[in-house]
């Protein structure tokens, strides 16, 4: 306790209550502040004077501060305590989660790489890219789709790699993904060497415990299957157009032998000249659509071909005095042959028409001048050039090529080149005809045609027809000076105007006609008929009963008559059974009267019968 050493009243203070606070109070009460006060602190008395008050209160203010921080720091070091316990606590834990993080992908590296061999056997790109479509993952059949290894693809970004052509933006198809955790569509990726491959890519995401990890990619090479469809795709288109054409050239046909017949039938009977004119223009005007329709028939593969086995050499050879005639001075044309050259089936005729028409396409090409080129080889077509072109079958060819160093193609105008009616040339300088014929022509030979081009690189264009081991075919063709007669003639035309024409023009030069409208007319006249028929000339197309079958009945009725088969075009009863093969004959509509009098002459004197 305190007492006092300096005045009569002397309060005191106990220690146990010493603070800042107490004492000033204490010192506020006193009114006399010199006489100063006792203190006992820790068993000693101290005597305080007013003077040294502000250094009790400097003193005491010091210890109540420590005081307190003694107290935070105790309190602090409890929470530091609690803290590095859970931190601890969380150490632990974190370490065992990693310890089995490492252990799930430790099994399931192995598990990779114990599948990493069938991996590497499939036939796909298989790649796998992290977050960032960093690659990840690359196996073999990526190294064999793309052409980088896995050293050089490992570590690259995916997207800088293979470029793809998207079909959407890649935010968008990012933002598909992630939804939906699948992605599958085709693209276009570029290889090492600068090429594009046609891929169906699948790609599937990865999580691990809900979070986004890696992405896996599946990608097949469909690039011969696109070009494929591609190529079915344009045989239908083909298949289509020519239908429509050989029903259209087929009608118009039977309208041209009346037209081109009457002005014929006319002119042999009219001298005045101006009349004469007038006819011998509607005929030439007829025989200039008789061409186009002729065309027409070719590209649908319905015209009527003679097929033989000839020298395509000696054929390329024959014709180049003629195409150097046809392409001008300003174009050099170069003629290459293989020694060895195979034989091929096909219509001399024909083939000689594909070359001309190729040859003058070529000129077209190069206003300025140039070079065309006309090749024939030996050429063994194998599987893999058959996977890559829908039509042709592997085997033995001998190839036509015709080149030029003209202005090229671009991809466009060569899915169009064969169409009828297609051209590039300027209005009036073409028909659009040319090469829709070649490709009529060469498929119903039984090849192939196909056309290699770039703009400003000059096209080839490359025949295929099959190879044959067969001598080579010579035909002399008889020559008729008069080509009347005296027999007596079966006609069976379903066209009335058409019949009545032939029927003029065949008594006009001396034959007896029996007209019938139908196939079932025909039998009649033949069993009421009791004359002997040397000749029977009938459509190929009628309804109820094509001709082919028609003569096939006729066969007991007229054991000794001959037949000339006629059409605006041929259908499978003609063609496809090689009756002309046999050595039938035939009459292409529309019907001239010079050719179809020698024709008479010339298969009454054979010894076909029906």
């Amino acid at each position: 306790m305190m007492s006092s050493a300096a005045c009569s009243v002397a309060p005191t203070i106990s220690s146990r209550n010493l603070t800042r606070e107490s004492v000033n109070n204490h010192l506020r009460q006193i009114t006399r502040m010199h006489v100063g006060i006792e203190i006992l602190f820790g068993g000693q008395k101290y005597l305080i004077t007013s003077e040294r008050q502000q250094i009790l209160d400097l003193l005491l203010s010091t210890y109540e501060t420590a005081v307190q921080k003694n107290l935070d720091l105790s309190r602090t070091q409890e929470e530091l305590k609690r803290l590095n316990e859970n931190l601890e606590r969380l150490v632990e834990e974190r370490t065992a989660a990693l310890r089995d993080e490492m252990a799930e992908r430790r099994r399931a590296e192995l598990h990779l790489l114990e599948h990493a061999v069938l991996l590497d056997m499939a036939s796909d790109a298989i790649t796998i890219v992290d977050q960032n479509d960093v690659i990840t993952y690359w196996n073999e059949g990526a190294e064999r789709l793309y052409g980088w290894s896995k050293t050089e693809a490992i570590g690259k970004n995916i997207i800088e790699l293979l470029q793809p052509v998207l079909p959407q933006p890649l935010e968008q198809i990012r933002q598909e993904f992630f939804r939906e955790g699948y992605w599958a569509s085709e693209l276009s990726h570029v290889k090492r060497d600068g090429t594009r491959v046609t891929v169906e890519s699948r790609w599937t995401l990865e999580r691990q415990d809900g979070q986004r990890s890696n992405s896996i990619g599946i990608h097949t090479d469909i690039t011969n299957r696109k070009l494929l469809e591609s190529q079915l795709r344009q045989s239908q288109k083909m298949e289509a157009i020519g239908r429509l054409a050989g029903g259209v050239a087929h009608d118009f046909n039977n309208l041209l032998t009346v037209i081109m017949g009457r002005a014929q039938l006319l002119l042999d009977r009219v001298t005045e000249e101006k009349v004469r004119r007038d006819l011998d223009l509607i005929r030439q005007t007829g025989s200039r659509a008789a061409a186009l329709t002729h065309q027409l028939l070719a590209f649908s593969r319905k015209q009527v071909l003679e097929p033989r086995v000839i020298d395509l050499k000696a054929l390329v050879v024959d014709a180049e005095k003629l195409l150097i005639r046809v392409i001008g001075e300003d174009i050099k044309l170069t003629v290459r042959s293989d020694p060895g050259l195979g034989t091929v089936k096909a219509d001399p005729g024909q083939i000689e028409q594909v070359i001309v028409n190729l040859v003058v396409n070529s000129r077209d090409a190069m206003p300025q001048g140039g070079t065309i080129t006309i090749e024939t080889a030996n050429v063994n077509l194998d599987e893999s050039y058959s996977r890559q072109h829908l039509e042709v079958r592997p085997g033995r060819y001998v190839m036509l090529a015709v080149s030029d160093t003209g202005q090229g193609m671009d991809p466009e105008t060569q899915a169009k080149i064969f169409e009828p009616f297609f051209t590039t040339k300027e209005k009036d300088k073409g028909t659009g005809l040319g090469l829709s014929t070649v490709y009529g022509i060469v498929q119903q030979s039984g090849g192939h045609i196909w056309v290699y081009s770039e703009p400003g690189q000059g096209t080839t264009f490359k025949i295929y027809l099959p190879r044959v081991d067969e001598p080579i075919e010579t035909i002399a063709q008889p020559q008729y000076k008069d080509a009347r007669g005296t027999e007596t003639i079966l006609l069976v035309e379903d066209e009335q105007t058409v019949r009545e024409l032939i029927r003029e023009i065949l008594e006009l030069k001396g034959y007896t006609v029996l007209e019938a409208g139908s196939p079932d007319e025909a039998m009649g006249i033949c069993d009421a008929h009791d004359r002997p028929i040397g000749l029977v000339i009938t459509d190929v197309i009628m309804p109820g009963m094509n001709g082919t079958v028609l003569a096939g009945r006729l066969r007991s009725r007229l054991p000794n008559a001959k037949i000339i088969y006629m059409s605006g075009y041929t259908d499978a009863g003609i063609v496809d059974t090689g009756l002309l093969a046999s050595g039938h004959a035939f009459l292409q509509k529309p019907i001239i009267a010079d050719s179809l009098a020698r024709k008479v002459r010339e298969v009454l004197e054979s010894e076909a019968t029906v």
